[in-house]
């Protein structure tokens, strides 16, 4: 069973609310809401999940802004600032990429460039 067909709204917002919730269970539930769920909450998770980017990794820059304005990063600057190879995360994204038949390279030359 894929992942969309693993959670629905109710079931992911109530993972969300609960207090000792497994990290993994957690993660799988926002990512969910992050691509299935109404665009009010994938904004707020969005907008959560680049203020903890900020936080967490202050050295990770966003090279340009995909046409939906999300910020788009190198692939060699993530990976350092995961601490892993660049080919580990290429193989994570490209992983995302197959479960959930989104596109997450884009091409430098389709991003708008930060000034």
């Amino acid at each position: 069973m894929n992942l969309k067909e693993q959670w629905d709204l109710k079931s992911a917002l109530a993972v969300l609310k609960h207090q000792t919730v497994d990290s993994k269970i957690w993660a799988e539930a926002v990512e969910w809401l992050i691509l299935y769920g109404p665009d009010n909450i994938r904004e707020l998770l969005l907008n959560s999940s680049g203020s903890a980017t900020l936080n967490c990794f202050p050295e990770l820059q966003a090279k340009g802004y995909a046409p939906d304005g999300q910020p788009c990063y190198s692939i060699a600057d993530m990976a350092n600032a995961m601490g892993i190879s660049e080919d580990e995360a290429r193989e994570m994204l490209k992983a995302k990429e197959k479960a959930h038949h989104i596109h997450h390279f884009i091409d430098a030359d389709d991003t708008m460039k930060v000034q």
